[in-house]
């Protein structure tokens, strides 16, 4: 009887019911974990992308900013007296601040949309669409319109298409203004923002005519080749007053992320999200190897009483478990590539798998099974050949 207690996989298999009842909850486990990851890497990598796509090697912010979406301004002044340093090649103001979009088609106010200006004698960001278009922005009232905006904005990048030039018409809450966008770049939304203009930055002046000037939001400092980012920085640091924060690149990519994963809950549901989806994995795949343990228990304790010891019990459970979570992973990371497409093209996130991401669930599933199949083992610890027969 005991040269033929059944391996693992033949135990699975006894009940098909039972196997496809620990998959499915492998399986939901597996796409629960992979999308709150998804959605809360998509989330960081969409808030920094404007950060990402700076020409720049320093930047001056306000210490009373707390993220792109909640800048406070700074005194331009601080900007120009980076100049006194002959590391530095050019230095460029960036403005930012949110208007009101009237829809063209349904002529309703849809949403906030970002604006973002610029001193165009410089170009400061790395983004498709706006070297091409730099002349365009010299005119008055002149902006590019992100292609990758939300729908809710209006057909733009059709309509522009159609007429080479769009009308449209914004308000900064105290006035009303009429632009014209004569030109398309790619930048995307983010969880802050659905929608973004690209302009100068007399033109964001005119559209904020109630901004105070000599004030700017992101200052730009960048260095002439082959200078020492990490020198200047300190030296900057100790000239310019206590009034600014002077950031590296990566240090202001930092400081986006920082706010929405320690400032926001938005971080902490995505974790809790994970942590609940190993949860449900590991309750489902514990009952199941334990019912399995329970109807095969006279059998394994007679095997402890022949000398087998507890290790050998509890590898074969946990050989059991390994095939679980196999079997259960791979169907569940299909899913979640659909489901990723699926997310990509609804909420225009970039949200994408990733080799990283798939070993470490792929890992935390194993692991998760693993728990259960230790869990679900403790019964045999106790079991007593005595005691059963």
């Amino acid at each position: 009887m005991f040269e033929k207690l059944p391996t693992a996989w033949l135990q699975l298999r006894y009940q098909k019911v039972r196997l496809i009842v620990a998959l499915s909850g492998v399986i939901f486990a597996v796409v629960i974990i992979f999308m709150q990851l998804g959605l809360r890497d998509a989330l960081f990598d969409s808030a920094v992308r404007l950060h990402q796509g700076l020409k720049g090697d320093c930047f001056l912010i306000s210490p009373r900013s707390t993220a792109l979406i909640a800048m406070q301004s700074l005194p331009e002044r601080r900007l120009l007296q980076a100049l006194a340093f002959p590391e530095v090649d050019f230095v460029s103001p960036i403005y930012l601040d949110f208007a009101q979009w009237k829809n063209p088609q349904t002529r309703n106010y849809w949403r906030n949309i970002f604006v973002i200006g610029f001193d165009l004698r410089h170009q400061v960001f790395d983004f498709p669409g706006v070297t091409e278009n730099l002349d365009k922005l010299k005119l008055a009232d002149v902006v590019l319109f992100d292609q990758n905006s939300r729908a809710e904005f209006g057909s733009i990048v059709s309509e522009f298409k159609k007429q080479g030039n769009l009308t449209v018409e914004v308000s900064n809450q105290t006035s009303n203004r009429r632009i014209k966008v004569m030109g398309l770049f790619e930048l995307g939304t983010s969880f802050g923002a659905d929608g973004n203009l690209l302009t100068s930055h007399l033109n964001f002046l005119r559209i904020f005519s109630n901004r105070q000037q000599g004030f700017v939001d992101i200052g730009l400092i960048k260095l002439k080749p082959g200078k020492n980012v990490d020198n200047f920085l300190n030296q900057l640091k100790e000239y310019l007053p206590k009034d600014v924060k002077v950031l590296s690149k990566q240090g202001l990519i930092d400081f986006e992320n920082n706010y929405w994963q320690s400032s926001t809950a938005i971080g902490f549901i995505f974790n809790l999200g994970v942590f609940l989806g190993l949860v449900v994995g590991i309750v489902v795949v514990y009952q199941i190897l334990y019912t399995n343990v329970s109807e095969h228990l006279s059998e394994y304790a007679m095997l402890k009483a022949m000398g087998y010891r507890h290790k050998y019990l509890l590898f074969v459970v946990l050989q059991q478990a390994l095939l679980i979570a196999i079997l259960g992973y791979t169907p569940g990371f299909i899913i979640s590539c659909i489901q990723y497409e699926f997310t990509k093209q609804a909420t225009l996130l970039p949200i994408a798998m990733t080799v990283n991401r798939a070993v470490f669930v792929l890992t935390a599933t194993i692991i998760m099974c693993s728990i259960s199949g230790v869990i679900a083992v403790g019964k045999l610890k106790a079991a007593d050949p005595a005691d059963i027969f």
